[in-house]
């Protein structure tokens, strides 16, 4: 949408018809459906972008009930002293996946490689 005032008269003129034609048809639209006084009218809500990634699942309220419950039970268990905290939170929590480290000599060598290579690129040895 522009600005307002980066508009000339006539584009101007022309959007305050517009806005008049939308007052009369909000009015009308208001009277039609039985309204008292006639006021910003939404035709259906907003739509969103489908978002992109992992999908979503969600449970049924029986299942998420029946979830919940299996939780209760287990941590009533732990404080009880019935089962192991750990061997209960194996199921509960999802375990965390350790990053992998290069060692220092990996690094180096990949370093040294690249040097290498380009090196040779600037000689032009390489690609011809």
């Amino acid at each position: 949408m522009s600005n307002l005032s980066s508009l000339t008269s006539a584009q101007f003129k022309r959007a305050a018809e517009i806005i008049d034609q939308l007052e009369t048809l909000n009015t009308e639209l208001a009277e039609l459906l039985g309204e008292t006084e006639p006021g910003p009218v939404q035709l259906s809500a907003p739509v969103s972008e489908p978002v992109k990634g992992k999908r979503k699942y969600r449970l049924s309220m029986a299942r998420k009930s029946k979830w919940e419950a299996g939780l209760k039970a287990g941590w009533t268990g732990v404080k009880a002293g019935k089962t192991d905290a750990k061997s209960f939170q194996k199921f509960v929590a999802k375990p965390v996946k350790r990053r992998r480290k290069m060692s220092a000599e990996g690094r180096a060598r990949i370093a040294l490689a690249a040097k290498t290579r380009w090196a040779r690129v600037r000689e032009g040895k390489v690609g011809k």
